[in-house]
């Protein structure tokens, strides 16, 4: 049987059924805009041959799309009560699986091997609760899989940051991680009218294509990513500040480091773009011990 999951009538016959609730906790709010996942599944870059990792299904209505354009889509849902809601929506749908875990949690390596075949170009579309995105890409990026990419629904104001580049004021640290694997670009917006019950903030399809190669090479990587953590861990104040605190190093080195690169004492975090962020990094490293 096939249903409207975009139908809001559909939708709640579907949950009141199985005595479902909308949970705050877990950031649920179901699209019932049926234009979104079709757009968001077509700008996905997913071809028929393709495997794509899911997060956060929901009633499956993104996973119907992805099902029609892969070869293998494997949905991760935390959320127990749904799982008999995605064995209807979902049956037939022979080359869909669903896995009942935390993403947060999840060997994302061991699943994707379960599932997808050796060699397989993978994935990832998925339609983020808001308050697990930024660990939810971290985790991705940093897995360890190569996807092609990640094609993902998340807050306006988040989509903001991730799709900025390091030296601009939407900047924060989880950009310079977005920037070092992959580069960014958003998709489209999606207004909170698109969505039940209605967030209070409108969302956007974001999209990161994974890089070859990191744009800059550093001399240790960990210790790169722990000088952009560093350098953004109060924003208000300067960077020499922040950078002291977060490294336990002395303002006069870090104020000698970025001097070197051109910059005044008085600069900020935001105002430091990743080739200089790697630089600095580089000069710092050497004095850390």
């Amino acid at each position: 049987m096939e249903y409207n999951l975009t139908d809001i009538n559909t939708v709640k016959k579907l949950l009141s059924g199985a005595g479902f609730t909308f949970s705050k906790a877990l950031g649920q709010n179901f699209i019932t805009n049926p234009a979104v996942c079709p757009k968001m599944a077509a700008l996905s870059g997913v071809g028929e041959e393709d495997g794509v990792l899911e997060i956060g299904p929901g009633v499956g209505v993104l996973t119907v799309e992805l099902a029609k354009r892969a070869k293998t889509v494997v949905s991760v849902e935390l959320d127990t009560r749904l799982i008999p809601i995605l064995a209807k929506t979902l049956d037939g749908k022979t080359n869909v699986f669903v896995e009942n875990a935390d993403i947060l949690k999840t060997d994302i390596p061991a699943i994707t091997e379960k599932y997808f075949a050796p060699g397989q170009k993978l994935h990832v579309c998925a339609n983020l609760p808001y308050y697990i995105t930024s660990p939810v890409i971290i985790r991705l990026l940093e897995c360890g899989v190569p996807f092609a990419s990640l094609t993902l629904m998340v807050q306006k104001e988040a989509a903001d940051r991730l799709t900025a580049r390091l030296g601009t004021r939407d900047a924060g640290a989880l950009t310079a991680a977005v920037e070092y694997y992959a580069e960014a670009e958003t998709l489209f917006t999606v207004p909170a009218s698109s969505f039940t019950p209605p967030p209070k903030v409108n969302s956007a399809v974001i999209r990161l294509t994974r890089r070859e190669r990191p744009p800059v090479e550093t001399k240790d990587e960990a210790f790169f990513f722990k000088t952009v953590r560093a350098a953004f861990l109060h924003r208000r104040k300067t960077a020499v500040n922040s950078l002291s605190a977060g490294l336990g190093l002395p303002k006069e080195s870090i104020a000698e480091a970025l001097e070197s690169l051109g910059f005044s004492a008085a600069v900020r975090a935001e105002e430091i773009d990743m080739p200089r962020f790697a630089a600095l990094a580089d000069r710092l490293y050497t004095e850390k011990d």
